[in-house]
């Protein structure tokens, strides 16, 4: 028993130090502002320097990774292969976005949190500072999938930015609607923000993949360079995991720290927090569980249970993309084939959000709750298909969402200025939105990995590699289809 219990912790040692991170933090946060009170920018910037850190550490391992990944997954893969595991992904991801975001709606009509509350008066505070038409979203979206210049896709992506008139008086209120009304006045340009556009660096990656595989033998070198420098970056990976229960730590003490009042969680928007939850809850373990067991006949919660690091890591770092790496060396040490996950994870961590589609359709009823805007059923329809396109463009970076709310409020004809009545509990509901976007990929990924096991053989994993001493490398890398 005793070795049965040393030989747990050994496996599970880093999964309980971050959970411990994770409480830890909370409690460590809570302490401090009960003692302290609330502390400064400054101050709170100084106590999350180390959870800063390695976040740093993670989103810098992203690009190579995912490039060097996916480059190597497509190109070892025949064609008819690729269509097929390409069609499963997608398929898995558009079904479970759209449920996601139908039991979304269903539960925020049925429980209507909004009503009988007070909205939050607009302060001066700008959450949202881009006007933005909803065609202009969804034209970037397609736009960012083909960048002009690689090179640069690597450290932003491009925006349409409408630029109001000079001289020209129109309400504070003003929406959406407004400002169609008034294009013929507006001008617009395209900027390019400071962010990875991943969707295009994915985009080229599976194309490049795609040309190496028609390339044949010739391409053998080029392919064994990429598989080499993903294995070097799950190498680095496993020394920067380490570092997760620490980082985590810090991370969450200060935003506990920086929580504006406690009253807004258990008070005024203490129903509109329950749905979320509630909705992010039923989908992660019923509606997802629902479809793996309706394709591969199997229920999932054993793979979930496995899944615990990465799951803590993502609550943590409130980041589907900086918890990549972390979720790729996860899934092939749960025994998956590498050409699955590089090819399923990376493109999952960019188009799949489901926690963030379920949470955009809510918020969005929710704030028109708010304001006693009743909804026609043809709007309802369209805030569904707008929460759709708005959680494929949300970036894997912390509140994303904020951001794309604009265009699903547009749809229900609210001012962006509205995001003020759920801001107070936003940090919160976005690191369990980012835990069941990165549990659905790494379902998908099972899934896929279960469903391709007759086409794909029998590979070596990339762990065995990495584990391997230099002369079992040789003889694997002898015997290994890929």
């Amino acid at each position: 028993m005793a070795k049965d219990q040393r030989s747990f912790l050994r496996r599970n040692l880093l999964t309980i130090l971050t959970v411990i991170g994770v409480v830890g933090g909370s409690v460590t946060g809570i302490i401090l502002r009960n003692a302290l009170g609330k502390w400064n920018k400054r101050d709170t910037m100084y106590l999350a320097f180390p959870g800063e850190i390695f976040l740093r550490m993670l989103k810098c391992l992203i690009i190579p990774l995912l490039m060097s990944s996916v480059i190597h997954a497509i190109g070892s893969l025949d064609l008819s292969l690729s269509r097929k595991i390409a069609f499963r992904s997608i398929f898995y991801y558009s079904a479970t976005t759209v449920s996601a975001v139908i039991l979304g709606m269903i539960l925020v009509v049925t429980i209507r949190p909004g009503v009988g509350v007070k909205p939050m008066e607009a302060s001066n505070e700008k959450y949202v500072t881009r006007e933005v038409l909803t065609q202009d979203t969804l034209l970037d979206l397609i736009r960012n999938v083909f960048p002009p210049n690689i090179v640069q896709a690597c450290v932003s992506q491009s925006q349409t930015y409408l630029i109001k008139p000079e001289n020209a008086s129109l309400p504070s209120n003003q929406t959406n609607h407004t400002i169609v009304k008034n294009l013929e006045t507006w001008s617009f340009e395209e900027r390019y923000e400071s962010t990875t556009n991943v969707l295009g660096l994915v985009t080229f990656a599976i194309i490049f993949g795609i040309a190496l595989g028609k390339l044949g033998e010739r391409s053998k070198p080029l392919l064994d360079f990429f598989e080499a420098a993903s294995e070097a970056m799950m190498i680095i990976t496993n020394w920067v995991i380490w570092l997760s229960p620490l980082g985590v730590y810090f991370l969450v003490t200060a935003k506990v720290m920086e929580i504006e009042s406690f009253l807004d969680l258990i008070g005024r928007l203490g129903l509109y927090f329950t749905t979320v939850l509630l909705g992010l809850a039923i989908h992660g373990f019923g509606t997802l569980s629902l479809i793996y067991f309706i394709a591969v006949r199997r229920l999932p919660f054993n793979v979930i249970a496995e899944l615990s690091q990465v799951l803590v890591t993502a609550f943590g770092t409130a980041s589907s993309s900086a918890t990549m790496p972390i979720t790729i060396q996860t899934m092939d040490k749960m025994g998956l084939d590498p050409r699955v996950t590089r090819f399923v994870i990376p493109i999952g961590a960019t188009i799949n959000m489901d926690g963030t589609a379920l949470y955009e359709a809510v918020a969005a009823i929710f704030i028109a709750q708010l304001r006693d805007k009743p909804l026609t059923f043809g709007k309802t329809v369209a805030v569904c298909v707008t929460a759709t396109a708005a959680s494929i463009g949300a970036a894997g970076i912390p509140q994303a969402g904020l951001v794309t709310m604009v265009m699903v409020l547009d749809t229900v004809g609210l001012p962006s200025e509205d995001v003020i009545n759920i801001i107070a509990v936003d940090w919160l509901l976005d690191r369990f939105r980012t835990t069941i976007n990165v549990m659905c990929d790494c379902l998908g990924a099972k899934l896929v990995d279960i469903l391709s096991a007759g086409e794909l053989g029998d590979p070596v994993t990339s762990v065995d590699r990495v584990n391997a001493e230099p002369q079992e490398l040789v003889e694997l890398k002898h015997d290994s289809r890929i």
